[in-house]
């Protein structure tokens, strides 16, 4: 009975711990590993797993700034079964990233983006026991040669985050409840302008939402453009003309 009660605890209960085969992937790729249960000090009866890949999203009000905790998807890695006392078991799995996952691998002077796989095994009467692992997400070499091409013309990313809302572009809308948002600076002092340049992946296209500061009192506009998952350092080139002189 005391072992239970410690269980309900977390004290002496099952326990999880999931080893991802690569812990940096490209955007919209495949997530792979292997969850260890072990068993705690009694027989437990683990109801799921659950595999959930999570980002922290900036949530404005009228008044105020809060972060939170966003679940961009999940998945149950198995069915119902009981875990004895110090057995162990290992699950393989898969798991697509969801397409809006944001970047994390970026140079920014100031990098607020993170994603994560969150594991739990469901316990009644208990504790849930959680892993929690980080994940490094690298742009696809196309979102690279954006981004590459902006800092070949004086711009320097300064900021990157996640924040709550929705998307809407030419013909494409966001779909995740959350956005991703990589700002950029120019270095000039009588013509400062800022991008903000989101991300959306669709199939084999690249859709990105430029939000343009034109200083200089002239207010903000948007544009945007769509190339395709394998765009030459050409193609990027003539996307972005017409964003780099709005």
């Amino acid at each position: 009975m005391f072992k239970k009660l410690k269980a309900s605890l977390g004290i002496g209960a099952a326990k999880v711990d999931t080893v991802l085969d690569n812990e940096s992937v490209y955007q919209g790729a495949m997530l792979t590993g292997t969850i260890h249960i072990k068993g705690g000090d009694i027989e437990q009866q683990v109801d799921a797993i659950s595999l959930k890949l999570c980002t922290e999203v900036k949530v404005e009000s009228d008044d105020s700034v809060s972060y939170q905790n966003f679940i961009l998807g999940s998945m149950q890695a198995v069915d119902p079964f009981v875990i004895q006392p110090g057995e162990e078991r290992s699950i393989s799995f898969d798991m697509p990233l969801h397409d809006e996952t944001p970047i994390t691998a970026v140079s920014a002077n100031y990098n607020q983006s993170k994603v994560w796989v969150e594991t739990s095994l469901d316990i009644d009467f208990a504790i849930d026991p959680t892993d929690r692992d980080y994940l490094e997400i690298r742009p696809l070499p196309a979102v690279q040669r954006v981004i590459s091409l902006l800092e070949s013309e004086g711009y320097r990313m300064v900021k990157a985050d996640v924040e709550q809302g929705q998307l809407n572009g030419n013909g494409f809308s966001s779909r995740s409840g959350c956005y991703q948002e990589l700002e950029f600076q120019n270095s000039g002092f009588f013509s400062k302008k800022e991008i903000e340049l989101s991300f959306i992946l669709d199939g084999d296209r690249i859709h990105c939402l430029a939000e343009i500061d034109r200083a200089m009192g002239r207010g903000d506009m948007y544009r945007s453009f769509t190339i395709s998952r394998n765009a030459s350092d050409a193609e990027v080139q003539q996307a972005l003309s017409s964003t780099l002189g709005a």
